[in-house]
C-alpha cells in the first residue's frame, strides 16, 4: 500500500518512521517544511533499538502525493485539520481511507462535513504512541506503545470493508485493533482534553502577570492530588454526557479504570509511576531567571479550543450540568483570549 502521513510533529515523526521502517509499504510525507527532512528517519524505541525508516517521497504538495495514496493519516493538531482536509480533497481516490491519529480534536466532525461520501474515515480513540522529536526531520523517540488500539471507522458509501481496514491498521502498527461502534466513541475522550486541562488548571488558575516560577516542573511526575480530584470530577460529568449519546457501555473507560486507580491519591501515584510519562516537562517558557506558563503550547492551543470545547458544547446542547468542566473551560478560553 501507499500510506501518506500528513504532519511533522512528534507523532508525525514517529508514525512516519515506524511504518517506513517495516519496508512493506510505500510511505510518503506531506509537510509544510519538506526541505528540513532527511529521506531516512531514525526512531529510538523504549528498548534502545534504533529503527530506520526510508520515506519514499517528501513534499508540501498534496497534488504530488495524495493521488497515489491508499491511506492518508493526519498527524495534526486540531487547528490544522480543517485546511488540510480541504487541501487533499481534490486529489483523493474514491476509496482512499482518510484518518486521524488523534480523533478528540474534531476530525470526524470536520471530515464528515468536508470529504466526499465515498471516502472511508477512521480515527484512533487514543494515540498509538507516546512520541518526542529529538532532531527535527531526522530522529525521534518512541517513548511508549499501546497494548491495543481502539479505532472508529465510518465507511459510508465506500466499498472498503471495515474489517479489512481495521486489519490493515493492525498490521501497520503491529498492534491488535478493536473496532468501535461509531465515531463518537473515538471523538469523545477523557484523555488529553480532560487529562491535560485539569492539570493546567490546578497548576495555574491563580497565575497572573508578574508571577515567575524558579524552575520548570514536570507535568506528570509532579502531578498532585488536587489535579487528580479535578480530573475525576470532570470525568464524572463527561460520563453523564456519554450516557445520552450512542456510545457503547465500556467503549470508553473511566479515568480511574484506565489508570487502574480507585481515588485521587491512587491516581496520582499511578501517574507518577508511568515510565513513559517521566521527564515530560510542563509547558513553560524561560523569562529572565525563571519560568512562566507557555500559553502558545499545544496543551493550551489544542486541548481547550479543539478538545475540551467539543465536550463542553455537547454537554450544553444536552442540558447536562457540568460545573467542573465549565470552570476549567472558562478559565482556559479566557486565558487564551487574553493572550491573543
Amino acid at each position: 500500500m501507499n500510506i501518506c502521513i500528513c504532519g511533522g510533529g512528534n507523532l508525525g515523526h514517529v508514525v512516519t518512521g515506524y511504518i517506513a521502517a517495516k519496508a512493506t509499504d510505500e510511505v510518503t510525507l506531506l509537510t509544510r517544511q519538506p526541505e528540513r527532512w532527511n529521506p531516512t528517519l531514525h526512531i529510538i524505541t523504549p528498548e534502545g533499538k534504533t529503527l530506520e525508516g526510508a520515506i519514499h517521497q517528501i513534499s508540501d504538495s498534496p497534488a504530488a502525493l495524495i493521488p497515489k495514496a491508499d491511506i492518508v493519516l493526519l498527524c495534526l493538531p486540531g487547528y490544522g485539520i480543517h485546511q488540510t482536509l480541504l487541501d487533499i480533497r481534490p486529489y483523493l481516490k474514491p476509496d482512499t481511507a482518510v484518518g486521524s491519529v488523534v480523533s478528540s480534536t474534531g476530525f470526524f466532525f470536520e471530515a464528515l462535513d468536508l470529504l466526499p461520501e465515498t471516502t472511508p474515515l477512521f480515527g484512533f480513540q487514543r494515540v498509538p504512541f507516546i512520541a518526542r522529536v529529538e532532531e527535527y526531520g531526522k530522529s525521534a523517540h518512541l517513548l511508549g506503545y499501546k497494548s491495543s488500539l481502539s479505532v472508529a471507522i465510518e465507511n459510508r458509501k465506500s466499498s472498503l470493508d471495515r474489517e479489512d481496514l481495521g486489519g490493515s491498521l493492525a498490521k501497520l502498527f503491529d498492534t491488535p485493533v478493536h473496532l468501535l461502534a461509531n465515531y463518537y466513541e473515538a471523538s469523545l475522550t477523557n484523555s488529553n482534553p480532560l487529562l491535560h486541562t485539569s492539570r493546567l488548571y490546578s497548576m495555574w488558575h491563580e497565575w497572573h502577570e508578574g508571577i515567575v516560577y524558579p524552575s520548570q516542573n514536570q507535568f506528570y511526575s509532579d502531578w498532585t492530588d488536587e489535579a487528580s480530584q479535578l480530573l475525576i470530577d470532570m470525568d464524572e460529568e463527561f460520563f453523564r454526557l456519554l450516557s445520552v449519546l450512542p456510545v457503547t457501555t465500556g467503549a470508553i473507560p473511566t479515568v480511574l479504570d484506565y489508570y487502574e486507580s480507585t481515588d485521587a491519591s491512587s491516581l496520582t501515584k499511578k501517574l507518577h509511576s508511568i515510565e513513559a510519562f517521566k521527564g515530560i516537562l510542563s509547558p513553560m517558557k524561560k523569562v529572565g531567571n525563571g519560568f512562566v506558563p507557555d500559553f502558545q503550547s499545544r496543551y493550551f492551543t489544542e486541548d481547550f479550543p479543539y478538545g475540551l470545547a467539543i465536550v463542553h458544547r455537547l454537554l450544553h446542547e444536552h442540558h447536562i450540568p457540568s460545573p467542573y468542566i465549565d470552570k476549567v473551560y472558562a478559565w482556559g478560553t479566557s486565558t487564551l483570549n487574553s493572550k491573543l
